[in-house]
């Protein structure tokens, strides 16, 4: 397999985040593929040749870019020509509004910040905006065209472009390897959003993307405030004021959700559950899976287990699945 050249262009005040999770999703695959299948090269505009034989382009910018028509004047050219060469380019947040002022979504389908879709609707109406997770639009003669609204989403449309590129299995191995439970498709919502609000501020969707690509080996709530940009009293009061909670604990409720879905779909020992989801010690595990699920890792995995046997020796046709199978049945 040739390598693919990949180029994570930032624009001035994009989300470092961003570019290192498309960075780690292409280094992942590296892995299950047994070798150097995509070369990333992660940068700022300054320093990204755009004339490169790119075979992918990702922008990532800040929503802000959709006022600052002087920055949006000076790359839309270099964007067309990537287009012309059958580019995949991908719009990762404020990056889609670069495709967009360069003509290249006109026609096409691209996905847009809930709190935006009223105005890029009325600014760009020849886009078909989408409030998803994630797009890949593909049309013949135009190659395809990539874009994502939020951090928390770039993993989903990174898997689903493997998935293209390499197949479903690869992409699940991927997923599981990252400590994701499934493949979300682009029409999802984010589970991790709060209740009846309809976006959370982008530094706290970056500090959640962070707590989420680092379960097994957690981060202090000083580093994880540092990272996105914060000091610990401002993310603090963003965790209170949209999830009503602070950030260790919402990181802890993160890592034993983890820790029950490995029990209940995996084949890993309970000790290896426990490494997995940042937990080095046994007792300290236990307790916190009890106090949140009411009961041990070791029941539950009985439970499991016990819930396996009973359905396995089941006669055909009895009980509940039966009804569920035929409704029409008794």
């Amino acid at each position: 397999m040739d390598t693919r050249q990949v180029a994570v262009c930032m624009l001035p005040g994009a989300s470092r985040l961003t570019a290192q999770l498309v960075a780690e999703l292409l280094e992942g695959a590296n892995t299950l593929l047994g070798g150097p299948g995509y070369q990333v090269q992660v940068a700022p505009l300054a320093s990204t040749d755009l004339a490169r034989p790119w075979d992918q382009f990702w922008l990532v910018a800040p929503w802000r870019t959709l006022v600052d028509s002087a920055a949006l004047a000076t790359l839309p050219a270099g964007l067309c020509s990537l287009a012309a060469r059958r580019v995949l380019l991908g719009g990762l947040e404020g990056g889609v509004l670069w495709l967009a002022a360069a003509g290249l979504l006109d026609g096409r389908r691209a996905c847009g910040a809930d709190w935006l879709l009223p105005q890029l609707q009325q600014q760009r109406p020849g886009v078909v905006w989408t409030p998803g997770l994630w797009q890949l639009d593909v049309q013949p003669g135009r190659g395809l065209l990539a874009s994502s609204a939020r951090p928390l989403a770039v993993p989903d449309l990174l898997l689903a472009l493997l998935a293209r590129e390499h197949g479903l299995p690869l992409a699940r191995r991927l997923a599981t390897r990252l400590g994701l439970s499934g493949l979300r498709g682009q029409d999802e919502r984010l589970a991790e959003q709060p209740g009846p609000h309809a976006l959370v501020p982008p530094r706290l969707a970056e500090a959640l993307a962070l707590m989420q690509a680092n379960l097994s080996e957690p981060l202090p709530t000083d580093d994880v405030a540092r990272l996105v940009g914060l000091s610990r009293r401002q993310l603090e009061r963003l965790f209170k004021q949209h999830l009503d909670s602070l950030p260790s604990r919402h990181y802890l409720q993160l890592r034993l959700q983890r820790s029950r879905e490995l029990l209940q779909r995996s084949g890993q020992s309970v000790l290896q559950v426990a490494l997995a989801c940042g937990f080095t010690s046994g007792p300290h595990f236990s307790n916190a899976y009890r106090a949140a699920f009411g009961c041990t890792p070791r029941e539950e995995r009985a439970r499991e287990l016990a819930g396996l046997r009973s359905e396995m020796a089941a006669p055909a046709g009895a009980g509940p699945v039966a009804t569920l199978a035929n409704p029409a049945a008794g």
